[in-house]
Formats: structure tokens, C-alpha cells, sequence
């Protein structure tokens, strides 16, 4: 086995290790916002090492076969990351949103700075 299979295999232990954290932080945490915090921050990290696993296997492919279907998924995979990027967090902040608007207080939190600006919170 060469270093190269290995190389992937820790790339996709990480984004194991890590996928399994975020679900964990569904599980465990005690609201949907730092349920969203945990789950978005974990999957996402999770997701790049996956593709790195996955461009690595494909460049060292297209090294040893010659053959362009192996830089094509590469760059498709560069590109599924880059979507991933951009709309994990902009979903989380989306449901984050909606959750407060809709009456979901955070738990234990002290201060709450987006019911502040909504002109709802003590002053």
C-alpha cells in the first residue's frame, strides 16, 4: 500500500472524526442554535477533508493513468466545496433566524442581542 492510501485514509478518518462530532452536537446541545452551531461547523470542516480524500485518490489516479476523467473529478469536487461553503452558513443563519422570529429563545443565554435590535429587549 503506498503513502498516497494512506494519506486519503487519514483525510477521511478527519472528516469521519468530525461528521460524527457534528451529530453528536444534534444530539447533545440544548438548542437549535447551538445545535446548528455544532452541527454547520463540524459537517462543513468535516466535508473539506472528504474532498481532499477524493481530489487526492483523483490527482494520484490521473498521475498514474494519464486519463482526464480524474481531473474532472477533481474540479467537480472543488466546485461541490465551494457550493458546501457558501450555503452551509447561510442556511444555518437562515434557520437561526426563523427559529428566534419564531418565539425560540436561546437556552441559558444572558443576553440576547439580536431580540436588542429588534427593539424587544431590555434596555
Amino acid at each position: 500500500m503506498s503513502w498516497v492510501n494512506y494519506l486519503i485514509y487519514a483525510f477521511l478518518a478527519i472528516n469521519i472524526t468530525f461528521n460524527l462530532l457534528g451529530s453528536i452536537a444534534l444530539h447533545r446541545f440544548p438548542d437549535v442554535y447551538t445545535r446548528l452551531h455544532g452541527a454547520t461547523k463540524c459537517t462543513t470542516f468535516g466535508t473539506i477533508f472528504a474532498v481532499f480524500a477524493v481530489a487526492t485518490h483523483a490527482l494520484y489516479r490521473l498521475h498514474v493513468t494519464g486519463d482526464a476523467k480524474y481531473l474532472q473529478m477533481t474540479l467537480h469536487s472543488f466546485v461541490a466545496l465551494i457550493a458546501l461553503l457558501l450555503t452551509n452558513p447561510v442556511g444555518a443563519h437562515a434557520i437561526a433566524k426563523a427559529a428566534h422570529l419564531s418565539g425560540y429563545k436561546p437556552a441559558k443565554a444572558v443576553i440576547d442581542a439580536y431580540e436588542e435590535k429588534l427593539g424587544g429587549g431590555k434596555e
